[in-house]
């Protein structure tokens, strides 16, 4: 868990390396040289759109981003409710439980 001043692309190498992951689903806001040479030296694929002021357009798997959209998907029901949202616990393991409890939820769909 980051600030949320924070961006998300500086904790992000350190999150791939202990992940070991073989492929990235990122939208634009990952798109920069240094990051995507991190993941070639994890041996991790970007599936990472080009920015639209990127020179040269970097290609990517298409219908494998389109995965993407079901965690997106996920996140914008999980937001529905007012605590995950706001976040109103003080420590992060609280509101690791409160991100369990609605994963659960939307599991079972309750």
């Amino acid at each position: 868990m980051t600030e949320g001043q924070r961006h998300d692309q500086v904790p992000a190498p350190g999150l791939v390396q202990r992940a070991k992951s073989r492929v990235l689903l990122g939208d634009k806001g990952y798109d920069s040289n240094v990051f995507r040479a991190h993941l070639a030296a994890n041996n991790c694929t970007p599936v990472i759109p080009s920015k639209a002021d990127r020179k040269e357009k970097i290609p990517y798997d298409r219908e494998l981003y389109k995965a993407r959209s079901e965690v997106e998907c996920t996140f914008n029901l999980l937001k529905q409710a007012r605590r995950f949202a706001t976040r109103y616990e003080k420590t992060l393991r609280n509101y690791a439980a409160v991100v369990a409890i609605g994963c659960a939820m939307l599991w079972l769909r309750l």
